[in-house]
């Protein structure tokens, strides 16, 4: 395996040296997995290492169910012509049609890559970018607009509008300060709006976008310094505040539409702490790494609420106890046809990660070493 591998990649290193002049592209290394699955339609999965800010070290993994082989630094493989590869802060990723969507946050850009190749088809400027969504032919990216500096006088940040086709901002709109993750429901976009640049003085709002107009119309009060915002199979919209980091815990709130109301409001507040989150079914799993300026150090936990009754069901979905190797869980995901759970593993902050595949029913399948802060995946479907 090791000599196939070596005069394998043999000629792509010296077109890669050609291209970089003197610089060396590191081939992608792949480690045997051999969790094959021949039969559903998912083909394999992207995960975006973050890495960290200043290093220029965002990378892409992919793990392919066809072959049983997971692939690490897959980008630079595929694009040796890419001077700077994908550079600093890989903030989110996602797939739209052929496309696939690489949001790197310090790097002031969105990279478009195939969706099956990855090789580079564009990029889009966009300042201090954080996450992407989709709708309608349209990619949405929620933009912090400033430069990336704590500031009590931080300005507004936006959402823009890519169009798919040409790679280039049709529109843009103003919403809150600092926003972070977004959804759309009945063409209505929600964004959740931090205001993390402005500490202690939080933003607390969910920002509402008419869609046809591209015009905020609305700010809801829901809770400071917000950050997840997704939409269940019941498109209920569930959003995490981080809290203040002191006195003020994280919390999870459900906003939804009532009878007699044309828009969202919040309907529960959910006394849980909660950093990420993933649907399956009926279920929400999340995990919660909750930093306190007191303490100096996390409290971490896991658990399962029913999206149907708003109740915790369980304190772990973790259930052979190999949640004791995880340092920092950074990410999760789940399979959408298997239910496999994945969850990454930050460990220090500056060295290579770990990601790990549960069973649906929480029992370690396997785990694979990544690159630096593993966060995003995505789901490639055949």
């Amino acid at each position: 395996m090791k000599l196939i591998h070596f005069f394998f990649f043999l000629p792509l290193l010296t077109v890669a040296t050609s291209c970089r002049e003197d610089e060396l592209v590191v081939p992608s290394e792949y480690d045997i997995i051999g969790d094959e699955n021949h039969t559903g339609s998912i083909r394999g999965f992207y995960l975006v290492n973050e890495g960290n800010m200043g290093s220029n070290k965002c990378t892409l993994d992919f793990y392919d169910y066809h072959t049983g082989l997971y692939s690490r630094n897959f980008y630079s493989e595929r694009n040796p012509e890419v001077i700077k590869e994908l550079g600093d802060v890989g903030n989110d990723i996602g797939i739209y049609g052929s496309k696939l969507y690489v949001v790197v946050n310090c790097s002031h850009k969105v990279e478009v890559l195939d969706a099956v190749s990855g090789i580079r088809l564009g990029q889009i400027d966009i300042p201090n970018c954080r996450y992407v969504r989709f709708h309608r032919g349209k990619a949405y990216v929620s933009s912090y607009v400033g430069p990336v500096l704590i500031d009590p006088d931080a300005p507004k940040g936006a959402v823009y509008e890519i169009d798919t086709l040409s790679l280039s901002v049709s529109r843009k709109v103003s919403v809150g300060y600092q926003p972070e993750e977004m959804e759309v429901v009945d063409d209505y976009m929600y964004v959740a709006n931090s205001g993390g640049y402005r500490a202690p003085n939080y933003d607390y709002t969910v920002s509402v976008i008419q869609m046809v107009d591209f015009k905020q119309v609305q700010q809801i009060p829901v809770g400071i310094n917000l950050h997840r915002l997704k939409k269940d199979r019941y498109n209920k919209l569930w959003v995490t505040s981080r809290g203040d980091y002191q006195s003020r815990p994280s919390r999870l709130y459900v906003m939804q539409k009532k009878p007699g109301f044309n828009q969202m409001i919040v309907t529960d507040t959910i006394p849980v702490a909660c950093s990420n989150m993933a649907f399956f079914g009926d279920y929400m799993y999340y995990y919660a790494t909750q930093w306190n300026n007191y303490t100096a150090s996390n409290s971490i936990t896991y658990g399962i609420i029913d999206i149907r009754t708003k109740e915790k069901i369980s304190d772990n979905f973790i259930t052979d106890g190999t949640e004791k190797e995880i340092s920092i869980p950074y990410g999760i995901a789940i399979h959408p046809e298997t239910g496999d759970i994945f969850v990454t593993d930050a460990k220090n902050y500056v060295s290579s990660g770990t990601l790990y595949c549960f069973t649906h029913d929480g029992r370690k399948k396997w785990s694979v070493r990544t690159g630096d802060i593993p966060a995003h995946i995505t789901f490639l479907q055949k």
